[in-house]
């Protein structure tokens, strides 16, 4: 882990800078203490990242189940109640690592993945002008269109014309500056430029920028657009920033729902970071799912038991630790001794960062995410892998993160079944003479329930007179329904003076009086051929 040492801690500055304000945010969306939001990036950092088969997947609380915490909390009377919950539903997470439930991420089309990434890089782009501006109402990490601040993602764009705040866009310009300049020109110049990386520099600068301001009437940054972290006064107020379950209220069945939905959630929130994170990954590692789910179970277990929030993989912490070059685990686990350290030695000095700097830190990252060459390639791969990538989009961007993946994946089934229903056969017309039509069907090498509209077709648009030969030599599986079709046509046939030549590799039959007989099926099974 240590051998990528000199790569992974700039890149852990990097996230730490990342997760800080998400970190907080979530808390705040989620109606939870906001030293929660802490403690669950501490524990997804050091503990998540410490267990995990991942080289470069970040963990932390999640803007996906914001709402679902802000509900929870409500319906069990209690953050404490709730904190059983979290335990639980690591607990969940557990079983389904061991239940070998990490293979479901492998089942989402690229093309939702791709969306997905880019969904999330829009998102992070337009929630973040308005902090970049100094118009702070929504929370930092609330991802959702319609946000926890009764608004939606553009009636706040609107809102911030009237709210800009001449220091806040200044120092936010100013970080921009510094954030591009490293990025395209200076980390190519030496490698003390790539060791000490443009977001701490640019943070660095908005702290001296606030320090110097303060007084100034025009360009002093309120205490509304900084960093927010909570401060304790001695040892005893620091412990008693940190919550504990309260295990009577496990005899409640809303907590045992709740615990399903959180370690439902959240594992498919993982996997699908997961998968997204890898693909990312220039030096394509792939994450062990089911060891990411074990990973996952025990953080949340840890993190409920000391009053964090559920945690996760996430994408946007993830897709910063990949972009600032990590290459081993180190990343995330020191970055969550970076929170741990500077929350108890530090709280004062961070909350002198400008929320606008981070607001720049962000844009870049979702940029890289969301490079506008992205759309021109999906669409140059035909409409089959740009239908369901813009309809992901468009779902994370309008409603929220899993509806999103939800739409896209429907639609990508709905694009699989067409194809399915295209590719069921081959049809060659071989010969027009004698007054008799010969063609040739070739099955594919598995035809399902879904083809039978397809071949169905082309058996009723048969002309009289025609001499069928039915190729099922290459056919490996066939669905019950599909022969039940057969043996139908095989009485239409005599009818309209069809002769059939059924060719498999159980032998060659001339009008065969049963395919069912034939195939020696049982009802509503499906036929190996092979």
């Amino acid at each position: 882990m240590f051998k990528y040492i000199k790569n992974d801690i700039p890149a852990s500055i990097v996230v730490f800078f990342v997760a800080l304000p998400l970190c907080l945010g979530i808390a705040l969306a989620s109606g939870a203490p906001l030293f929660s939001g802490l403690i669950a990036g501490i524990v997804g950092g050091i503990v998540v990242g410490s267990l995990s088969g991942s080289k470069i997947g970040v963990s932390g609380p999640a803007a996906g189940l914001a709402a679902i915490v802000l509900a929870a909390i409500g319906t069990l009377g209690s953050y404490e109640n709730f904190l059983v919950a979290v335990v639980l539903g690591g607990i969940i997470q557990l079983l389904f690592g061991v239940l070998k439930a990490g293979i479901i991420g492998y089942y989402f089309p690229s093309s939702v993945i791709k969306g997905m990434l880019t969904g999330i890089g829009i998102i992070i782009v337009l929630k973040q002008i308005p902090n970049f501006f100094g118009y702070d109402a929504d929370p930092e990490g609330d991802f959702a269109f319609f946000q926890v601040n009764s608004k939606n993602t553009f009636s706040d764009l609107i809102n911030m014309i009237n709210y800009i705040k001449p220091g806040s866009t200044l120092i936010g310009i100013i970080g921009l500056s510094i954030l591009i300049l490293w990025d395209k020109v200076l980390s190519k110049k030496g490698k003390i430029f790539q060791l000490i990386q443009g977001p701490l520099v640019a943070v660095v600068v908005g702290i001296v920028f606030y320090v110097i301001t303060k007084s100034n009437e025009v360009l002093a940054i309120s205490q509304t657009h900084l960093v927010s972290v909570p401060i304790p006064e001695d040892a005893a107020s620091f412990v008693g920033q940190f919550s504990f379950p309260n295990f009577s209220a496990i005899t409640n069945p809303d907590v045992w729902i709740v615990a399903f939905t959180i370690a439902l959630v959240a594992s498919l929130e993982t996997l699908l970071s997961v998968e997204a994170t890898d693909k990312l990954d220039p030096y394509k590692n792939v994450t062990p799912t089911n060891r990411e789910l074990l990973a996952q179970g025990t953080g949340n277990i840890i993190s409920g038991m000391i009053g964090g929030l559920p945690i996760t993989q996430v994408i946007v912490r993830s897709s910063a630790n990949i972009q600032s070059g990590a290459r081993s685990k180190m990343s995330a686990i020191i970055h969550g001794f970076f929170l741990l350290i500077s929350v108890i030695l530090i709280p004062r000095l961070l909350n002198m960062i400008p929320l606008s700097v981070l607001a720049a830190v962000l844009f870049i990252v979702g940029y890289k995410l969301a490079k506008p060459a992205l759309f021109k390639k999906m669409y140059d791969l035909g409409w089959k892998q740009s239908i369901p990538f813009t309809v992901t989009v468009l779902g994370i961007v309008f409603i929220d993160l899993l509806y999103g993946i939800g739409l896209g994946l429907a639609v990508g089934i709905v694009v699989i079944l067409m194809k399915s229903y295209q590719n069921s056969h081959f049809l060659h017309i071989e010969d027009k003479s004698n007054g008799k039509h010969k063609i040739k069907m070739t099955l594919a090498e598995e035809v399902t329930f879904f083809n039978k509209g397809a071949i169905l077709r082309e058996l009723e648009g048969l002309p009289r007179d025609t001499y069928l030969e039915l190729d099922l030599i290459k056919t490996r599986y066939l669905d019950n329904d599909i022969i039940e079709i057969l043996e139908d046509f095989a009485f239409k046939a005599k009818e309209r003076n069809i002769d059939i030549k059924l060719v498999s590799k159980r032998g060659v039959v001339e009008n065969p009086s049963s395919f069912i007989d034939f195939f020696k099926t049982r009802p509503k099974s499906k036929i190996s051929l092979s």
